[in-house]
């Protein structure tokens, strides 16, 4: 037999079997489907990427990352920034898009509009309502591709007639069950500490809830313990959950060291210490909604982060968090959770929980591991199961784990804990957060592994993070300054504000709202010579504000009818002023009787409001691989906008972008 005929029998067997991708030789993967997806689009939130500090292609050149090396070595990456006001819902909406805040409409998380009052948010940011444009799935939907979304910002109420949604993060659709710390209430001080930031997004469900022990009634069976049991309930989402504080130890101290867990006090489901956890428990819970209450079959898995002197507890309880209301179609969810388990979709919460005592970190470092061996699962599971031809997905965790306590201010020399730190200790903490890093990895490497030659991989991210030394407590210095009029809740620390008498106000992400006559009430911009003067009075007082070291928080003031002009703001969902803050500062919304202007906040990193291309530790990778595409090809140390990551995208895959698109392709393509 001739060489050539030998050499055309070897190609017709490499298309049969289809054994060699672009990454190289594979081994043929079972779960690759009949009709194999043409783009997977992996966003991780909040990984960031610079030249300098977290050089994440250089580790990936030393073989740290070796999935994203193979990625860059059959690719072309580089780095790009965030647009204002650098956090999660914009900066989605943006990639979502190829379009900047001016043509979505997602200026920021918690969006007030004109018409409506300024104590309740009018427009949420992580909804797919939000937007005012489509977002790709929609247009690749309509291009025919079935699409399935993982834990996207801004998918749902869903936006799909054919595709997969699971679980849109916070998009106010469906049965969803943040995970809630319980704590002992004794004397209410850490309550207070804690104020508004006991619920999600300060205006949401409760996170953590205090409640004392009791002494134990209608138990049966209970456990042996060598001190009286102490009784504890713990009501989340509609559904009672008893624990018995138990004394193992015959010592003769009261010493309390396992909690017992019953839904019945008849049952015991599990029995716990210090720093464990259950496994996943059966329970129900109860979704309610404006019109009904259902009962929702599920699992929790409970975490004793700490038990202390007396009968202290901190107990935290993580529910599944998929279920078939919170997924399109219904059936998806059980069909996932058949080959993934329940989900653990991404650690802690926002506010962020896990941060008020040492024993959290533990906490935090094992639910992170349990979010990120979730996600791997669900890569290969998605496309057994559904055999979609686009997949974008999303993990929370790595913005969770940088914007944290316990890590960005020790790292990053930026930050105020830097050199309250040992080497030892810094090594520790590094290698803790590059491990995050190489769970990422080994998530692509799965993508990898599921997917073949005419598949697409993309890796990006919404925004980095950087370390958050000061807190600015911008109402306190209205407050001072006689515009701003508030009383303090002596039970929660929760913070009743007087609208009436109220002429200023800071809210997130980046708005400072202003009428001389008030801001009860809906709102209205005001005008007028009384307005203008006020207004510029606080110009005046923001930009003379300084640290006792002499910086300036302020790094930029626009007013409101400049906004669109000077940082692509949509001018109707905006404050009288927008305002950016330099990196180690942060606007804080929360007010104080001591009314302190700036303060040590626990986290220690932070991305909000911070002009961000020239910083960066705003920045994030950007990586495209997939036929067509430059191999090795590094875009340059210059970050490029997230909305030139769309329309490189959309060429890739033969669709025309949508007319609203202002990004270009980047030069990516042979």
């Amino acid at each position: 037999m001739s060489t050539k005929k030998i050499l055309l029998i070897l190609l017709a067997l490499l298309a049969i079997t289809g054994t060699y991708y672009y990454f190289g030789k594979n081994k043929q993967s079972s779960t690759i489907s009949k009709n194999p997806v043409k783009l997977y689009w992996f966003i991780p939130d909040g990984m960031r990427a610079d030249p300098g500090l977290f050089t994440v292609f250089q580790w990936a050149k030393e073989g740290k990352l070796p999935n994203i090396k193979k990625l860059i070595e059959h690719g072309s990456y580089g780095y790009s920034f965030p647009n204002f006001p650098s956090h999660t819902p914009t900066n989605f909406a943006t990639l979502l898009t190829g379009a900047l805040p001016d043509i979505h409409g997602v200026n920021d998380g918690p969006m007030r509009e004109i018409g409506k009052p300024l104590d309740k948010v009018a427009v949420a940011g992580f909804r797919s309502v939000a937007k005012k444009v489509s977002p790709i799935w929609k247009t690749l939907e309509e291009a025919g591709m079935k699409v399935e979304l993982i834990s996207i910002p801004g998918s749902t109420p869903p936006e799909i007639q054919k595709g997969v949604v699971l679980r849109g993060r916070w998009g106010g659709w469906g049965a969803d069950f943040a995970a809630i710390n319980f704590e002992t209430k004794g004397n209410l001080e850490q309550r207070i500490k804690q104020g508004r930031a006991t619920r999600l997004f300060y205006f949401g469900p409760q996170l953590t809830q205090y409640t004392d022990t009791t002494n134990p009634t209608g138990w049966s069976n209970a456990p042996t313990s060598f001190s009286t049991p102490r009784e504890i309930t713990m009501e989340g989402w509609g559904t009672n959950v008893y624990g018995l504080l138990l004394d193992t130890t015959d010592d003769k101290t009261v010493n309390y060291d396992t909690v017992a867990i019953s839904l019945d006090k008849q049952n015991i489901l599990a029995t716990v210490k210090q720093g464990d956890w259950s496994s996943w428990l059966p329970v129900t819970l109860k979704w309610k909604t404006e019109t009904q209450s259902v009962d929702v079959p599920t699992e929790m898995k409970l975490a004793v982060i700490k038990l202390g002197s007396g009968d202290f507890f901190r107990i935290r309880i993580f529910y599944n968090n998929l279920n078939k209301y919170i997924a399109f179609p219904e059936d998806a969810a059980s069909q996932l959770l058949a080959l993934t388990g329940p989900m653990v979709d991404f650690v802690d919460n926002f506010p962020p929980q896990l941060v008020y005592y040492p024993e959290d970190k533990k906490i935090f470092m094992d639910e992170a591991n349990m979010s990120l061996e979730w996600h791997k699962k669900a890569v290969g599971a998605s496309v057994k199961q559904f055999a979609p031809d686009v997949v974008i997905h999303d993990i929370y965790t790595p913005n969770q784990m940088l914007t944290s306590r316990w890590w960005m201010g020790s790292v990053d020399p930026k930050g105020s804990k830097y050199t309250s730190v040992s080497m030892g200790e810094r090594e520790k903490l590094w290698s803790e957060v590059q491990d995050m890093y190489i769970k990422l990895d080994t998530i692509i490497g799965e993508i990898i592994n599921n997917t073949d030659k005419n598949t697409y991989i993309v890796l990006s991210s919404d925004h980095g993070a950087v370390p958050l030394n000061k807190s600015v407590n911008l109402n306190n210095l209205f407050a001072k300054q006689g515009w701003l009029s508030f009383t303090i809740d002596p039970k929660t620390g929760e913070p009743i504000i007087d609208w009436k008498k109220t002429k200023v106000i800071y809210l997130k992400m980046a708005h400072v709202y202003i009428n001389p006559n008030g801001l009860d009430g809906n709102y209205a911009r005001a005008s007028g010579p009384e307005y203008e003067a006020l207004r510029e009075q606080v110009v005046t007082v923001l930009r003379k504000l300084q640290d006792t070291d002499g910086s300036k928080p302020v790094v930029e003031i626009v007013r409101w009818e400049k906004a669109k002009e000077f940082m692509n703001l949509d001018p109707n969902r905006i404050g009288d002023l927008v305002i950016a803050n330099a990196p180690g500062y942060g606007w804080n919304e929360e007010m104080s009787n001591k009314l302190d202007i700036f303060s040590e906040p626990l986290i220690s990193g932070y991305k909000q409001a911070i002009k961000s291309e020239g910083e960066p530790g705003m920045w994030t990778p950007f990586i495209i691989a997939g036929p067509g595409i430059k191999q090795n090809n590094f875009l340059g140390e210059k970050p490029f906008s997230l909305i030139h990551q769309y329309p490189t995208i959309m060429k890739a895959l033969g669709i025309n972008s949508p007319s609203f698109v202002q990004g270009k392709p980047l030069d990516v393509f042979k």
